[in-house]
Order: C-alpha cells, then structure tokens, then sequence
C-alpha cells in the first residue's frame, strides 16, 4: 500500500555555490556522514549532494510534512542498497512522522530514485506499506 509519494528538482549549480560558500558547515548541518563519504568518493561529488538534497526534500513531501514541519535534514539519510539501489533511512522526527502513517500489520519501506542532468538534480520517493511477516509456527511434540 502507497503510504506516500514526494518529488523534487534542485539545481546544481545552486547546492555547488552553497558548498563552495559554507563548505563544511552546509554539508554537516544537512548530510549525514554516511551521504559525505559516499558523495566525497566519487568524481561528480556536487551531483551527488544535489541528488541527495532532493531525495530530502521529496521524503518530506512524501511523508506529508515538508521540512518546515520540525523534520532536520539529517533526519533522512539517503543510503545504497548493496545492489548500488537508494533507499532511504529515517531517524528522529522524520521516524516518529512514519511511524504514525504505517497501519498496523504492517512495516514501511522507502523507495528511492535520484537521476541528474547538469544543471537538474531530481528525486521521486514513494512509502510504501509493506505486511510484515507472518511468523512461522512450530509444532512442538508434547508441549
């Protein structure tokens, strides 16, 4: 069951200023250290940011709140599956809001798509619904 969806565009050439005029004090105060070292590792490492501010900016959206609402920017972390796939982990503010939209039954799951194309950065999120597992019963002889 779709819980949410959320999109976004950010410019590149804007996140780049951004950086280049507040440097670490931008990048600390919007990305967590999981999203740095990823973006840090790779040559288009401004893309990379970009793609991420969007991501953040459509989970908000996603989970109906926008980021005026008390979600920080550091509450969603925007992670890689092994497969290379994003995905997004939610903390803080940003994890009670989900917690509140899954009914019960059921575990969320966030799905994440980032492309780029100098000068656009875009980002398409869905929440997703997920029925949680049965457990498997066991029968045990004599209990």
């Amino acid at each position: 069951m779709i819980l949410g969806i959320g999109t976004d565009l950010a410019n590149i050439e804007r996140i780049a200023g951004t950086i280049e005029r507040f440097g670490d004090r931008f990048l600390n105060r919007c990305y967590t250290d999981v999203e740095r070292a990823r973006s840090e590792r790779i040559a288009n490492r401004v893309e990379s940011y970009a793609k991420r501010w969007a991501a953040k900016e459509a989970c908000s959206k996603a989970l109906g709140t926008g980021l005026r609402m008390g979600i920080a920017w550091r509450d969603m972390e925007v992670r890689n599956l092994r497969t290379g796939q994003p995905t997004m982990r939610v903390t803080g503010w940003a994890a009670d809001r989900l917690e509140t939209m899954v009914p019960p039954g059921f575990e969320p799951f966030i799905h994440v798509t980032l492309t780029d194309d100098h000068p656009w950065a875009s980002a398409f999120v869905v929440i997703e619904a997920r029925p949680m597992e049965r457990p498997v019963s066991v029968d045990i002889p004599g209990a």
